[in-house]
């Protein structure tokens, strides 16, 4: 069993330039690599650099997940093809970081959520997970963020 060391941090809203979508498990890493190659055509014809590694944030849904992935921006972007620009939200958030294949990343999900919910705090947006290391990488890295508050 792995074992994760959850931290607290305190996060800036980030611009990030995503494309959506709604797909199923065994679709998540060919619609990424779509979207991750939109985002990163839409930054460069803007002349906006990339403001840290790609991100995928995936909210269940009956048959398969709703999507948002794309890039952290260096500023807001306007939409283009299926690029959209939004933000990451500020503030409070559990980290923790989950080195091995992506398949295992749902056991940092359940130790963020566990994390927030022993220290008197509730999630107050969806997870969202960003890439720091190639899949091609023996041992990827993979941060996972739950935005969070402390309970009143």
């Amino acid at each position: 069993m792995i074992t994760y060391e959850v931290e607290l941090v305190d996060l800036q809203a980030q611009p990030v330039a995503v494309v959506r979508g709604h797909v199923t498990q065994d679709n998540i890493p060919a619609f990424l690599g779509r979207a991750f190659a939109e985002v990163l055509q839409a930054l460069a014809d803007q002349e906006v650099a990339p403001a840290g590694p790609p991100f995928g944030r995936f909210v269940p849904a009956d048959d398969g997940f709703d999507v948002e992935a794309g890039f952290p921006a260096a500023t807001a972007v306007r939409p283009s093809g299926q690029v959209e620009s939004c933000q990451l939200p500020a503030g409070p958030a559990a980290r923790v970081v989950h080195r091995g294949d992506y398949a295992g990343v749902a056991a940092a999900y359940e130790a963020v959520a566990r994390w927030v919910a022993s220290h008197g705090c509730v999630s107050t947006e969806p997870p969202w997970e960003s890439y720091l290391d190639e899949p091609e990488v023996a041992e990827p890295r993979t941060v996972v963020y739950l935005p969070c508050r402390r309970t009143e």
